[in-house]
């Protein structure tokens, strides 16, 4: 089995994390028994460049179930778990990363799952998906289509979309309902404040905590730090965002002003630049940073390295800056996804909605292959409904149906 990893002899401290997570994704059990049935996949390469920990690896077997020869990579260097790595390998999966690799190390990884030559492909932020666009052209031809996985993801494709480049249909899974209502809402919000407040060891309570970003992750950020007892200060760039934190009780200003008041800083835009030089000048001794974004542009390292006249770590995943004044700022992770570099990632039962969604997504490419126009394309309502609907059956929760009445009555503009 062709691999580049780290550590295989943590395969099965690996293999326990993958356990424990399978018996907490009821939907992906159930499809995986599907599949392993119909083996819709059989001789089929899926090359999937994501966030490499125990969910992840599970997606990657039961696409393997389904026939599929797999191929993976790490779509961040810090959220990669070499043992989660070592027991996907030793499950036949080929696995191409460890944590921490460099920036030539990632690249290498991202062309090793496209040497596999992919039919479909699952991406996490468009890396994947460049490159397939760039470098690697030669290969296009072989690809049915993808599935993208990130708000950021989705950006760089409609941009691709909008110039006419895109050369293959991409499923926008981060859209699904099954996967933005749940996933960027519940699941960044509690895993962003997991990775927080396991890195730093710090009481929300009481703090003044600034998020930036309205959209579905903002929300479940800025959520979840009102129910640990913070003050909630958002900040936007949409007015009706805007609005929504104002109508659910959070105070909303520009950044400039933010800045001054923050104990706890959390950017979740999906652009650059959020918290730069100007914010930096005016916070408190003590602020802490920290990104929940997919790439890590949106706290400005650069312009914190150049204010600052000394760095260094000041605890795992935390690195000190002293200014010239002698305030201190802390940045967590690097400015990377604190929610999987410095924790785990949102919780199992929040991932079984999205990789169902992704898995099921692959299969509809899979049946509707040539006939499908090379854009960004919508998860489909019937796949949408059915793992909202696995995931009720799996709880043992029922809900109502339409009675015959009920449905003619909504399907007509004459009514008695």
């Amino acid at each position: 089995m062709k691999a580049m990893i780290r550590e295989p002899a943590l395969a099965p401290e690996g293999l326990l994390k993958i356990e424990w997570v399978q018996k907490h994704m009821p939907i992906l059990n159930e499809i995986r028994r599907d599949f392993s049935e119909r083996r819709p996949f059989a001789g089929m390469r899926v090359g999937i460049c994501l966030h490499l920990e125990a969910k992840t690896a599970y997606l990657a077997l039961v696409l393997k179930a389904g026939g599929a020869e797999v191929a993976i990579c790490g779509s961040n260097p810090l959220s990669t778990q070499d043992d989660v790595c070592a027991g996907l390998a030793e499950q036949g999966v080929a696995v191409y990363a460890h944590h921490g690799c460099t920036a030539e190390e990632y690249n290498t990884f991202l062309n090793k799952v496209l040497d596999t030559r992919p039919e479909l492909v699952i991406d996490d932020g468009g890396d994947l998906v460049h490159l397939l666009h760039t470098d690697r052209r030669e290969l296009l031809p072989d690809i049915i289509g993808g599935a993208e996985e990130t708000t950021t993801g989705i950006l760089r494709l409609k941009a691709m979309e909008a110039e006419g480049t895109l050369a293959f249909p991409m499923v926008a899974v981060n859209n699904g309902a099954c996967k933005h209502l749940f996933d960027n809402r519940y699941g960044t919000g509690q895993s962003t404040w997991d990775g927080i407040m396991r890195t730093t060891n710090l009481t929300v309570c009481g703090k003044t905590v600034v998020v930036a970003g309205y959209g579905w992750c903002g929300k479940g950020v800025a959520m979840r730090a009102k129910g640990l007892g913070a003050r909630v200060i958002v900040t936007e760039v949409d007015p009706i965002a805007a609005n929504e934190a104002l109508m659910d009780g959070f105070q909303v200003m520009p950044m400039i002003e933010a800045a001054k008041l923050g104990d706890f800083f959390v950017t979740v835009t999906g652009c650059t630049n959020v918290i730069r030089a100007e914010h930096f000048t005016v916070m408190k001794d003590g602020a802490i940073l920290a990104n929940a974004g997919h790439f890590d542009v949106e706290i400005n390292k650069n312009d914190l390295m150049a204010m600052a006249q000394s760095h260094r770590p000041a605890r795992r995943n935390i690195e000190e800056f002293v200014l010239k004044d002698g305030r201190r700022l802390y940045l967590l992770a690097e400015g990377r996804l604190v929610n999987i570099a410095a924790a785990d990632g949102h919780p199992a039962e929040i991932m079984d909605l999205s990789f169902a969604l992704q898995a099921l997504s692959l299969e509809y490419l899979i049946n509707n292959a040539g006939q499908l126009p090379p854009k960004v394309l919508p998860v489909t309502r019937e796949i949408d409904l059915k793992v909202a609907s696995l995931r009720l059956k799996a709880l043992g929760v029922e809900i109502d149906e339409l009675t015959p009445e009920q449905q003619r009555y909504l399907a007509s503009w004459r009514h008695d």
